[in-house]
């Protein structure tokens, strides 16, 4: 006979072994709002890219000084991120996630007045410091809600966000560029800074009366849904409870992990080519030879939503067969080749698309398989910081990544270079993670 406990609430009874109810129940409430916020801040990092197509022009910007620009975003995001998601663990998501959206949402609008390199450089650099801590406390945030073997999955829906930023950029970029350019005496990117930063503003107050720190402050929960959702998360993550990853040791103990430098190099080169995606995707797509913006906007729509599809249905696979390694070389070695092939510079415009199309799906895909895997080799103190500075080492190609293909593209007119470059750290990436990690993955102690 099934196991059940009674409800305090009501005379209602949960049936112990119906995790599935539950854990639809927490995706539900918690999910759907932090996939908003996701989206919006993966917008608001990228819409550099779509900006670029006048931007550039407007304030006689070189290629060399865009990506000088773009990159120097990561330099904050680097210095602010491991701070920053030790004070989510002190002081809780609540009020860690409304102020990095309040801070990062000014920062965003803020774009509009830049005038100069040196505006530019500053704006993106405290947009990184401002956002820094945004991402890797989702990633420990989901830790205290969801189990190792359920995260792949949950974690496809917010890199499905990366895709869907990049659809609504595309969407809604080019329009706003086109059309509102002259708008009040600005120019289209300015509008397009200002509207699409704001609504962070928005979310910031939302995220402050609507998130919840832990299961244990969950009211929309029962005392035995909170007591088997937290005895479900604690069995493959010790510090889900959030107790004790604040301290000094959290940093000391992560620092003397050799797995977190291995997750790092791997995050680093899956990062430089999923950036270079986010960044570099409208002006390859002009190169294919769409000369509009709107065109060059709407068709960035295409790889994007691509991948959004691919990248959940294969961490779903993962998650369904319990296999982190094999998907994930299967993505990285995919996504190089997909990469490679770009230089063909094929005279179709389709099979160019294609091509990048099935880049992104693979390379995006990539993303979730790999950060269900560090949370179960990471325990306890190291938790917090060790997801950060895995994120803070890897995402350093925020800041090689943009400026040396920025360099390549402005001294050879092509980044065919870069993508080479590109598609051998992704397989680089592949054969670590193949190597580094066992089949069966242990659970943390």
């Amino acid at each position: 006979m099934q196991n059940t406990l009674k409800l305090d609430s009501s005379s209602e009874t949960y049936a112990a072994g119906d995790e599935q109810r539950l854990f639809a129940k927490v995706a539900w409430r918690t999910i759907p709002f932090l996939f908003v916020c996701y989206v919006v801040s993966f917008l608001d990092r990228i819409n550099i890219g779509f900006a670029q197509l006048q931007m550039k022009h407007d304030l006689a910007f070189s290629d060399a000084m865009y990506g000088l620009g773009a990159g120097v975003f990561y330099i904050g995001y680097v210095l602010c991120e491991v701070p920053s998601n030790m004070l989510l663990a002190k002081y809780g998501a609540r009020k860690t996630f409304a102020r990095i959206m309040l801070l990062w949402g000014v920062a965003s609008v803020c774009m509009m007045f830049v005038s100069k390199p040196s505006h530019f450089y500053f704006l993106r650099f405290m947009l990184g410091v401002f956002e820094a801590g945004f991402f890797p406390g989702i990633v420990l945030y989901l830790t205290y809600w969801f189990p190792a073997n359920r995260r792949a999955a949950v974690m496809s829906v917010f890199f499905a966000g990366v895709a869907v930023a990049g659809v609504l950029g595309g969407l809604m970029s080019g329009w706003i560029m086109r059309d509102m350019g002259g708008v009040g005496g600005l120019y289209g990117w300015q509008w397009m800074f200002a509207l699409e930063g704001a609504p962070a503003l928005v979310l910031a107050v939302a995220a402050f009366f609507y998130l919840v720190d832990k299961p244990q402050d969950a009211r929309w929960l029962s005392e035995a849904e909170k007591n088997k959702l937290v005895a479900l998360c604690a069995e493959s993550n010790p510090s889900a409870n959030g107790h004790g990853a604040h301290d000094a040791r959290s940093f000391t103990a992560a620092l003397v992990n050799p797995r977190v430098y291995l997750f790092a190099f791997i995050y680093f080169s899956l990062t430089c080519a999923s950036l270079t995606l986010n960044f570099w995707m409208p002006l390859m797509i002009r190169d294919f030879g769409i000369k509009d913006v709107v065109q060059v906007s709407l068709y960035t729509a295409i790889p994007n939503a691509i991948g959004a599809i691919g990248l959940i249905v294969i961490a779903r696979r993962s998650d369904r067969k319990a296999e982190r390694r094999r998907h994930f070389a299967f993505c990285t070695i995919g996504g190089g080749i997909a990469l490679a092939a770009l230089t063909l510079h094929l005279s179709s415009f389709a099979a160019m698309l294609a091509i990048l199309s099935a880049a992104a799906a693979l390379i995006f895909a990539a993303l979730p398989i790999f950060w269900a895997v560090p949370p179960s080799y990471l325990a306890g103190n190291a938790a917090a910081s060790g997801i950060a500075l895995i994120s803070s080492i890897g995402i350093t190609s925020g800041i090689v990544s943009p400026w040396v293909i920025g360099q390549i593209r402005t001294s050879t007119g092509s980044m065919d270079i870069a993508v080479y470059l590109l598609a051998g750290l992704l397989v680089a990436s592949g054969v670590a993670l193949m190597a580094g990690v066992k089949p069966s993955v242990p659970q943390p102690r």
